[in-house]
């Protein structure tokens, strides 16, 4: 369960953005870690080459997951999303403004489930 796909990674929490860095690019991923949203967008302006995918918390200080995913794709429309949370289904769909049909995990995961969930969403 890996790729050569580029992941742009947004994680506030130090201890969890680095869990997962180390995660994806172990599969063999491009992994480029943001610890908040501005700076995350101001990546994709400058990034010429496609991001396959954004991981994404779904609250975060001064932006949500969702409003960053947006000023993300229009950049870059080829962009699929996975969000984690660590707010049940519901209340991350509320609190961070998620449609029904995005791809979301839950935190506490382990490393296969992540591997296997990041794997599903770039092969949808």
């Amino acid at each position: 369960m890996g790729g050569q796909e580029t992941i742009l990674l947004v994680e506030d929490e130090e201890m969890v953005r680095q869990f997962v860095f180390k995660v994806l690019t172990r599969r063999g991923y491009s992994v480029h870690a943001a610890g908040d949203p501005a700076a995350a967008v101001e990546y994709a302006k400058a990034q010429g080459a496609a991001i396959d995918l954004v991981v994404s918390d779904v609250v975060m200080p001064n932006m949500t997951g969702p409003i960053m995913v947006t000023a993300i794709q229009k950049g870059h429309p080829e962009s699929k999303v996975l969000y984690v949370s660590g707010y049940a289904d519901e209340a991350a769909r509320h609190e961070g403004a998620i449609n029904a049909g995005t791809a979301l995990l839950q935190k506490p995961f382990t490393a296969y489930a992540l591997a296997r969930k990041v794997r599903d969403v770039l092969d949808a």
